[in-house]
């Protein structure tokens, strides 16, 4: 067991070892399960792509760094493409049972709110998020975003996430520090990744609380107006 990613057998370096020659295809088959099929949410995605630049870097992947970055961009936008459509023939199946526990309705009303809410952002925001990455591209679908849209954000997102990382790893995995202390970086790499999402949800409640305020204001100054009202309104005099 590593102290960050679980069993051995999910370690990235010790994974990608495992697959001796056919570790590129391997690594491009991981990555679809990831971003496609839900049974692939406790993939190791955002260290593996890491790993995979330094061993581009360290001569273990003989393949060159571009075409290791277009070969994984185009894994992890196939395979949003594929959990999209599982999602949308799949979905209303799933979620019109009431007994489920699982697959609710209320999950796709919600899912269909936050899109709605964050739009492009939510899709590539997503891409760094453990499980997220995984299931939201098939809520997508639940929910009947509009595929252009979603495919056009996707494939920014899976850019940034999939080439992004590559790179990083390639440059970075050369630092001597960062080699020696590679399970570390991992964990780094992990926590940055739900930062963008942190900063999001920050700032709906800041918009909210800011919303409330306003809210608070107009009926505090409406009740003002009419105590004035009130107060300068003439009573008329009682003759007896």
């Amino acid at each position: 067991m590593t102290i960050a990613l679980g069993p051995d057998w999910l370690d990235p370096e010790k994974l990608l070892t495992m697959l001796g020659p056919w570790m590129l295809v391997g690594l491009c088959l991981i990555i679809f399960a990831e971003c496609g099929l839900l049974v692939g949410f406790f993939l190791p995605g955002d260290s593996l792509l890491f790993t995979a630049g330094l061993f581009v870097a360290a001569g273990h992947i003989s393949t060159p760094l571009w075409l290791v970055c277009a070969l994984l961009t185009v894994c992890a936008f196939v395979g949003n493409v594929c959990g999209y459509y599982i999602g949308r023939k799949a979905g209303p199946a799933l979620f019109n049972k009431p007994e489920s526990k699982i697959f609710k309705k209320e999950y796709v009303d919600k899912t269909q709110e936050f899109f709605d809410k964050y739009g492009p952002r939510a899709i590539v925001l997503a891409r760094f998020v453990p499980i997220v990455r995984t299931f939201i591209t098939a809520m997508a679908g639940v929910g009947r975003m509009d595929p252009k849209r979603y495919f056009t954000y996707s494939a920014i997102g899976g850019v940034a996430w999939a080439a992004g990382l590559t790179v990083l790893g390639y440059f970075l995995g050369q630092v001597e520090f960062i080699r020696k202390n590679l399970e570390i970086t991992l964990i780094a790499i992990v926590l940055i990744s739900v930062v963008p999402i942190i900063f999001e949800v920050i700032k709906a409640r800041r918009e909210k609380k800011s919303l409330l305020e306003e809210e608070a204001d107009d009926i505090t100054q409406v009740m003002e107006v009419q105590l004035q009202d009130d107060s300068t309104q003439i009573i008329p005099r009682v003759e007896r």
